[in-house]
């Protein structure tokens, strides 16, 4: 039992939920705080009115997962030597670093997640932002992406209410924690318990969003699972973590349950437009410079500069009204996007066969997938050549062709192409099913799983928008579906 007295958070799914004093010192933290401005699931709720939670909630939760998962693996330490800021044992640290890697995973996510993110990485580096900071050196050049974001933060805020500082304060490695957030550290387990198709970040946000949401594609006996968790001998002195034979069938229920929430919510046309007009609309401003450069963020956050701690919902919705009302923008198509966002104008879905989602073969996927890209580019440019002949200028089309699609698990044979070594049971993100002599196997191999068939599916979901003219100008020719 957490020690008398001890800090405590009462969250909607786990009740009070204990946390140290350097938990909540980080909690406390401005850059903590910035998380409670961000939806965990972006535009969502313009389809769920009650997707309003945000990735404050979601990582305490994740926090929470991850402390379960420790104990029911039994690597964790008692409450006396988690809690006490003293105690420096191994098992001790990896505990402590293991929650703490939770609680920090989503330090960097950009203003309605996802969306955004994908923007500044699509946008890059030019180096017009670029500039010295006070100690008179660049910003340190990274990918711009909410995870190198968060690593940042994690690695650079050694000043008063900055992360690094409150890390240092008790003992604790910023560089060990950034690598467990990656996926990337000398523990096989630690690296599984965080990034996995079993970790804890999927285990607190399939529950978290199908109760904000109100679908329930996203519940599971997480329970059940928890309390088969085990470890495995996975040589080269590494432990593994899996479940046991009889929990096989829970787990596939929690990959069916993943499958199922991201191609019906997280792929839901009426939200996933607002996110991918989002992405248009930032790449269109940053191109302008009229939002905060990558760059701009990593010099804000060593210099604790207290814009940072301000970029959020609040600032993205705030800078859409601040230029459509100044009309800084002079793209009309641009302007209609934002319009449509601020007001919650959806656009309309363009149908046609090619646009169609597709359950695709994984051992054919990558040619089938690359030739059906291929012809919906094809479609498109045709579109877009009617569109600039025929049109007034102000017609537009949004393709949303996914970079990564939605799968159940990696089958057997992508495993072993994508394999890290030759050792299968050292692989990170496969889930494991431990036979009671201690045996590990891959769920994917394993003759009597679901898994083993369903991994050889993914779900392909291109979606098309248009804005009303250019519908009313596709359909008058018909070159997509008048319904």
């Amino acid at each position: 039992m957490p020690p008398k007295n001890s800090r405590v958070i009462y969250d909607v799914l786990y009740g009070f939920v204990p946390i140290t004093e350097w938990e909540e010192q980080i909690i406390n933290s401005p850059f903590f705080q910035r998380l409670r401005w961000i939806r965990q699931l972006g535009f969502a709720n313009y389809i769920f009115p009650g997707a309003e939670h945000n990735r404050f909630a979601h990582v305490i939760g994740v926090m929470h997962s991850m402390d379960k998962m420790i104990r029911m693996l039994g690597i964790g330490v008692p409450d006396h030597e988690l809690f006490d800021p003293r105690t420096r044992s191994e098992a001790a640290m990896l505990h402590k670093s293991l929650r703490i890697a939770a609680l920090l995973h989503d330090i960097g996510t950009f203003p309605f997640s996802h969306a955004i993110d994908n923007a500044y990485i699509r946008h890059g580096n030019d180096g017009r932002t670029m500039r010295q900071t006070k100690n008179g050196k660049k910003p340190k050049d990274l990918p711009n992406s909410h995870e190198h974001l968060g690593s940042f933060i994690i690695k650079n805020t050694d000043y008063e209410g900055g992360i690094t500082r409150i890390l240092n304060q008790f003992g604790l490695d910023g560089q060990t924690i950034s690598r467990i957030i990656k996926g990337e550290s000398q523990w096989l387990v630690a690296n599984q318990l965080m990034h996995s198709d079993l970790d804890a970040d999927r285990m607190d946000y399939l529950m978290r969003d199908a109760h904000y949401t109100g679908i329930k594609y996203g519940q599971f006996d997480r329970d059940y699972v928890l309390a088969n968790l085990v470890t495995y001998d996975a040589g080269g002195g590494q432990l593994g973590f899996g479940v046991r034979e009889s929990a096989q069938h829970a787990v596939e229920d929690f990959l069916i349950a993943r499958f199922s929430w991201y191609s019906q919510v997280i792929k839901n046309q009426g939200s996933a437009k607002f996110d991918i007009m989002a992405q248009h609309v930032t790449e269109a401003l940053l191109n302008q410079n009229l939002v905060h450069q990558f760059h701009d963020l990593l010099a804000m956050i060593q210099e604790r500069d207290e814009r940072f701690f301000w970029f959020n919902d609040v600032y993205f919705m705030s800078k859409l009204q601040e230029v459509r009302f100044q009309k800084k923008i002079s793209d009309p198509r641009i302007a209609e996007l934002i319009e449509m966002i601020l007001y919650r104008r959806p656009p309309k879905t363009l149908r046609h066969p090619l646009f169609e989602h597709r359950l695709l073969k994984t051992d054919s996927s990558e040619q089938e997938r690359a030739k059906l890209i291929g012809q919906i580019q094809k479609k498109l440019a045709e579109f877009e050549a009617v569109l600039q002949k025929h049109g007034t200028g102000c017609e537009w089309i949004l393709a949303d062709i996914p970079e990564r699609d939605v799968v159940f698990t990696r089958a057997m044979h992508q495993v072993i192409k994508k394999r890290k070594s030759d050792n299968l049971y050292q692989e990170r993100d496969p889930i494991k099913v431990v036979s009671k002599s201690g045996k590990p196997q891959l769920l994917v191999e394993r003759e009597n799983t679901l898994m083993k068939h369903l991994s050889s599916f993914i779900n392909f979901v291109p979606s098309v928008y248009a804005n009303e003219s250019a519908t009313r100008l596709l359909k008058a020719r018909g070159l997509v579906e008048n319904r």
